[in-house]
């Protein structure tokens, strides 16, 4: 659980940045069996316009264009918000096989909060989930950003 908080702190570090462009602040990225960083991202729904502009989403896009295919096993993703029902259909589409979250998504969650996609046996893959690291940290982050908006 340890080398997850290092991972997970810097994700934490690298959410702090979409604060800049009004985005909620998540960040991710995914790392190869080296534990290198491969893809990265962060919110850029607000910035670019794109719905579909999660962190999971834009790290997943550049971790396949690093490696030149779409299939991501040997992968971790790390990311510090439980990921959405998109953002679980992608894992599950590319195949990574590990994903590393911080906070948990009550509202939108799809790995444990509102769905489980991600170990649902009934589909053609299923991936280990390592769930709460550095919650309080992540959750706190959010926390945070929704209070200025109110």
């Amino acid at each position: 659980m340890q080398r997850y908080s290092v991972w997970m702190r810097e994700a934490i570090a690298d959410a702090a940045q979409a604060l800049e462009s009004g985005d909620v602040p998540v960040a991710a990225f995914v790392l190869d069996a080296d534990g290198n960083r491969i893809g990265q991202g962060r919110n850029e729904r607000e910035l670019t316009g794109d719905p579909t502009a999660h962190a999971e989403m834009i790290a997943i896009r550049q971790a396949a264009e690093t490696l030149g295919t779409w299939y991501l096993t040997d992968t971790t993703l790390v990311v510090t918000l439980e990921p959405c029902v998109m953002c679980a259909g992608a894992i599950m589409n590319a195949r990574i096989p590990r994903v590393v979250f911080g906070a948990w998504d009550e509202k939108a969650g799809a790995v444990g909060s509102v769905y489980d996609v991600l170990r649902d046996r009934r589909l053609n893959h299923t991936v280990e989930v390592v769930a709460g690291v550095e919650a309080e940290a992540c959750g706190k982050l959010l926390t945070d950003f929704f209070a200025g908006k109110r």
